[in-house]
């Protein structure tokens, strides 16, 4: 018997297809991984793309809406990782992606593990607010964890010696990124709160991919933020980046720089204070003097002090030098606290690891930051940096020489 033969128009066929790759299960909610290429930015603000491997291509499209929340600009040769659905574009009969998220390659894995990290967590009450401790009003030890050099420290510095110059400022280096990082920032932050170093503690480092920021979405580095009996400040990356840290943090500061004005007081409104209380309490003072005055004055003129015109001029003069008196006094309370201040602040500029190295003292270090301390850490060859005042030298060790032991 001869097979009947189906006739149907191209536009049929398309939308046949169309139909039956739609109501496909497994193409409504897909990933797909490959390279870009013939990567074309519409003016209408779609994005037209194919995606290769080694064997084949897809066409995808990813439509304004969508590609208005990118993180990063596609461009051919680029790995990435494309989520959608798979349907026919009839006008064309060709089947094709329709990327409703597009993320580079790699970092799609490592998101879902934040994710399930965040989501364990928060589970487990980490994030709640109930836990989050208060910063001090006026910290005396600002304690800070994050890579020895980069911008970020020397921001934190310049920020906390401008707003409040009383506090001192402990450094607690480590690395920040890469294998061991991770460990390093959790021993540090438990060396702190052992030794009861810092009244409030900054961890954090400045901007990054995912992977360079990864080492403050680990667990151990959560765990030991949420252990801390010092009350900690977050400060990973910019404005827009956000680690598990930040949610275990008591406060989650945007950048390095916010962290530290976010940790100290600044010292010009404290000065503004005192001047408004010395003016109020001057006010208080006359206010008080005139009430005197007029109960003076009211009593002068009854009949029985009118005998005694010497005794009220002495009262006069002495409520003066009262007045006089009490000035003076309120004058030098605000100088002697001027000067404690300004005591304070030059003791902590000699405290400071910066000022030795203003007197000509250096400091090396290895390539990952590490403090150079002993001839142990380091072979002939190796390369270190010597931090001086003014900038950093990069050098290698060309003799290493023991000390003889007196």
């Amino acid at each position: 018997m001869q097979q009947e033969i189906l006739t149907v128009s191209v536009s049929q066929l398309n939308h046949y297809m169309k139909r039956v790759i739609e109501h496909n299960g497994y193409l409504k909610k897909i990933c797909i991984q490959g390279e870009i290429s013939n990567f074309k930015h519409h003016p209408s603000g779609h994005l037209y793309l194919t995606l290769k491997d080694e064997a084949s291509v897809l066409r995808a499209v990813m439509f304004r809406a969508e590609a208005a929340g990118l993180r990063f600009v596609p461009e051919d040769g680029m790995r990435v990782a494309a989520t959608g659905r798979i349907s026919v574009y009839e006008p064309g009969g060709v089947y094709q992606l329709y990327i409703d998220k597009l993320e580079p390659d790699g970092e799609g894995a490592l998101y879902q593990a934040f994710l399930r990290l965040k989501e364990k967590l928060e589970k487990e009450g980490l994030f709640d607010p109930e836990f989050k401790k208060p910063l001090p009003a006026y910290p005396s030890v600002i304690s800070i964890v994050t890579a020895a050099s980069g911008a970020a420290i020397r921001d934190m510095i310049h920020v906390l010696g401008r707003r409040y110059p009383l506090a001192a400022v402990k450094l607690f280096p480590v690395s920040v990124q890469g294998e061991g990082a991770a460990a390093e920032i959790a021993s540090a932050i438990d060396f702190l709160n052992k030794k009861a170093i810092g009244d409030v503690m900054i961890i954090g480092r400045g901007g990054g991919s995912i992977e360079d920021l990864w080492a403050f979405n680990e667990e151990i580095v959560a765990r030991a933020v949420f252990r801390s009996k010092i009350p900690v400040i977050s400060a990973v990356g910019h404005e827009t980046d956000f680690t598990i840290a930040d949610f275990v943090a008591d406060l989650r500061a945007p950048t390095p720089s916010a962290a530290a004005e976010l940790a100290v007081p600044d010292i010009a409104d404290i000065y503004q204070r005192l001047a408004g209380h010395k003016a109020d309490a001057l006010q208080h003072i006359r206010h008080k003097l005139l009430t005197l005055q007029k109960q003076l004055d009211a009593l002068a003129q009854a009949p029985g002090f009118h005998t005694f015109p010497g005794t009220l001029s002495e009262k006069r003069i002495t409520v003066d030098y009262l007045e006089k008196a009490a000035h003076r006094a309120l004058t030098v309370y605000q100088e002697k606290t001027k000067r404690r201040f300004q005591l304070a602040a030059g003791k902590l500029e000699a405290l400071s690891p910066l000022s030795n190295l203003a007197r000509g003292y250096a400091y090396p270090s290895l390539q990952n930051g590490t403090i150079l301390k002993s001839i142990r850490q380091i072979q002939e060859g190796d390369a270190l940096c010597l931090r001086i005042s003014d900038g950093e030298i990069n050098c290698s060790a060309r003799e290493i020489r023991p000390l003889a032991k007196p």
